[in-house]
């Protein structure tokens, strides 16, 4: 972290100078040297953490449970004879919706200086959508009602997720990234077992998703009030020309741009194969007698889970009290990338609850760090929705990829040893792509 200022997330090592090319000028104004919101009063912070952790946890739960087990169930169920091109071509259309949904609604919060409405109005989508997706026999309108889902789900995202570089101090974004970021295991865990239970009942399964993410988005919008941005609507429209070039304009940042390279290579690397992982239990993995594939996931998902919870946690609080960023970043993710090779060696129940809790260390500690890292290297305060939702392409937009490269190399290569060594090699790249960021230790 390269400053010790609270209360602004913008690096010192890039100011928001008129003159600097990096800048659109038609976004320039003398509000991007201001903090976006005044520092939290303590007790607020807490309750606003605690608010933040229940709606990321309600969102992991929908994509972790029904990402990993209701939607390839069902997909089984209707194709079980090409689940896996099916399961690969579903995946990848609907995290389009993800990619063009997140910063596009990131960007419209940001314009409208308010998050809630945005959160809340996402969530109660998602209930509809998910509502739709248990309705439904055929890989067709799966395939439709999972855009939906995505699309709505991104839109509740990009909200909850600026408002951390919104109201929390930079020195402390570290710990609050940890804290927050225990959503993954909490929520991952509970939509698992939820998803495993009710993976017979898959309408029943859908519908406690939908009203777990509207429950969370009711809480947070009841107790934690917007604060409106000043100048956010005040602001007068450039050109839709100048609005693109706006829109992108954080990758032309130095820092923001590898940090953007270094998450997209290793989310590619992670879902490639976590996004099949109910069918390589259930193709590749030698299970105990009597353990079905669903029963697996539910166990092994605490595993890894518990792992991420412990990771997430030191490796925030570690970050914020050695002032470092940069080599928790790249540590995980080249462990993430090395323990592909467990199932390959050993492809029995054991090695999969190795990789598990081993894969769950190195995910949950790059997450937590890595977002604190991208909070710091953020190019303009008040446009921080808009550029958290450019990074958020680094999430969703290797998603288009995953599904679409991990069918074809399952199909071609007759296998899954090859996806597992592919997903290492992408994630071990990506723990390259931190080193060129300067601005952060």
């Amino acid at each position: 972290m390269a400053t010790n200022e609270l209360t602004d997330p913008v690096d010192p090592a890039d100011p928001a100078d008129p003159a600097d090319p990096v800048k659109p000028p038609s976004t320039t104004s003398t509000a991007a040297t201001s903090p976006p919101a005044a520092e939290p009063e303590a007790p607020r912070q807490r309750g606003l953490l605690l608010l933040l952790l229940v709606a990321n946890s309600a969102m992991m739960a929908v994509y972790m449970g029904v990402g990993s087990v209701l939607l390839p169930t069902q997909i089984a169920a209707i194709a079980p004879d090409d689940k896996v091109a099916v399961l690969g071509l579903i995946g990848g259309i609907s995290a389009i919706f993800a990619t063009a949904f997140n910063p596009v609604a990131g960007a419209l919060s940001d314009r409208s200086g308010r998050r809630n409405p945005w959160i809340l109005g996402g969530a109660l989508g998602a209930l509809l959508a998910l509502g739709l997706l248990g309705s439904v026999s055929t890989a067709l309108l799966v395939g439709i009602g999972w855009c939906l889902v995505q699309a709505t789900m991104n839109t509740y995202q990009a909200a909850v997720t600026a408002i951390v570089p919104d109201r929390i101090p930079a020195a402390r974004r570290g710990t609050a990234s940890a804290l927050v970021g225990l959503g993954l295991p909490i929520g991952g865990t509970v939509g698992v077992l939820v998803a495993s239970q009710t993976s017979t009942h898959l309408r029943t399964g859908y519908l406690v998703f939908g009203t777990i993410v509207a429950g969370a988005a009711l809480l947070l919008s009841v107790f934690c009030r917007d604060t409106p941005r000043a100048g956010a609507v005040a602001a007068p429209r450039p050109p839709k020309g100048a609005q693109l070039a706006a829109f992108l304009s954080a990758l032309a940042n130095h820092d923001f741009r590898w940090a953007f390279i270094g998450r997209a290579l290793m989310v590619l690397g992670y879902f490639s194969v976590v996004g099949y992982q109910l069918y390589i239990l259930d193709d590749h993995i030698a299970l105990p007698a009597g353990l079905a594939p669903p029963a697996a996931m539910a166990i092994l998902t605490p595993v890894s889970m518990a792992a991420v919870a412990l990771s997430t946690v030191v490796g925030g609080l570690l970050s914020d009290r050695w002032n470092r960023r940069k080599v928790f970043v790249g540590v995980s993710a080249a462990l993430a990338g090395l323990v592909m090779v467990v199932p390959v060696v050993s492809p029995t129940w054991t090695g999969m609850l190795v990789f598990s809790a081993l894969n769950g260390l190195a995910f949950g500690c790059f997450m937590a760090v890595d977002t604190a890292l991208v909070t710091l290297v953020l190019p303009r305060a008040e446009d921080a929705a808009r550029d958290m939702g450019v990074l958020n392409i680094a999430n969703a937009g290797p998603q288009i990829i995953a599904p679409f490269v991990a069918s074809a190399i399952v199909t071609a290569l007759g296998g899954y040893t090859p996806l597992f060594l592919a997903g290492g090699a992408l994630s071990l790249i990506g723990a390259l792509a931190i080193l060129p960021i300067r601005s952060v230790r």
